[in-house]
């Protein structure tokens, strides 16, 4: 009776343990696929569908998901390598790749790892570009590098079902000894546009004055010209002003001689004017030279045309 008994257990051992896993696997078909991920189901081995977001059940036994893929952007370190330059210097180059996954399938199937076959062909195309370029230049173009780079791996990546965004080089660094070499040079062009950009604020300095000396004589000869300019004015103004006040005089003078008795008027204002002038004739030290006998003042009356017998 005990063997029957055992026998039984045994048997609703297995079937509970079919059942377990039965309802283990039931669940397991239950795939809820979450935004931006997308899910590779194979059945019997082949593949059979991708999942997209959202809920899904699939065939216990029968049906698997085989891969998982995050269709986000994602950013790849591409670990550090060494590279010669057309100039033979070894350089040491890292960098970071922006990829996503475009087409599950073929990143599942064209590809055993899409991640780590970026990363070498990013590696190996960096030092083919780099080889072409010379030290100093692949510090200047990087853009040229990162845009190689993205151009080869947009052609794998079509049958790999991935999309390069862009490649970013993060470091070059030479030897140490090719940096400080690369530090003296740097040094010595900041030294010479130093010096360059203290010779011509000399140079613009001595301009400066140069030209506010100009101008200052300039405006010096300007003045002195204007000056002398004034001053002729004035004295021509003076000159005309003292003619047309002598020829005023004069035309004064000829109507008070015309006038009755005018003669004897000026004949008398001739002689004070006479007579006071001999006064200073007998001062010590003074000395005359005329041309006449100062006796004679009738004399020079009628040498003027002023003699009173006329």
């Amino acid at each position: 009776m005990e063997l029957p008994v055992q026998s039984e257990l045994i048997v609703m051992a297995i079937w509970g343990l079919i059942f377990f896993i039965f309802i283990i696997k039931l669940f397991q078909s239950i795939r809820l696929v979450p935004t931006k991920s997308a899910y590779i189901v194979e059945r019997l081995g082949k593949y059979h569908s991708t999942l997209d977001a959202g809920f899904h059940t699939l065939i216990p036994f029968v049906d698997k998901v085989s891969y998982i893929h995050d269709l986000k952007e994602e950013t790849i370190d591409v670990p550090p390598q060494e590279c010669f330059s057309s100039d033979e210097v070894k350089v040491e180059v890292d960098g970071v790749i922006y990829m996503s996954v475009v087409d599950p399938v073929k990143a599942s199937y064209g590809v055993t790892d899409y991640r780590y076959a970026a990363i070498q062909l990013a590696q190996t195309t960096t030092r083919s570009v780099i080889g072409t370029l010379e030290l100093d230049r692949t510090f200047e173009e990087r853009d040229v590098i990162s845009a190689k780079v993205v151009e080869v791996l947009d052609q794998a990546g079509a049958l790999w079902g991935i999309r390069v965004h862009r490649y970013e080089i993060k470091n070059i660094t030479p030897p140490e000894t090719v940096k400080n070499a690369m530090e003296m040079q740097v040094n010595a062009e900041r030294e010479r546009r130093a010096l360059l950009a203290k010779s011509e604020g000399d140079k613009q300095a001595k301009i400066n004055r140069s030209e506010g000396i100009k101008a200052e004589t300039i405006n010096r000869s300007e003045g002195e010209m204007q000056k002398r300019i004034n001053e002729a004015e004035g004295k021509a103004e003076e000159i005309l002003a003292i003619a047309r006040a002598t020829a005023e005089s004069i035309e004064r003078l000829a109507a008070v001689i015309s006038a009755p008795g005018g003669q004897n008027a000026l004949r008398l204002q001739l002689g004070e004017q006479y007579l006071a002038q001999l006064k200073g004739l007998g001062q010590q030290g003074s000395r005359v030279v005329v041309p006449a006998n100062i006796v004679h003042f009738e004399q020079w009356m009628a040498a003027m045309g002023l003699d009173e017998r006329r």
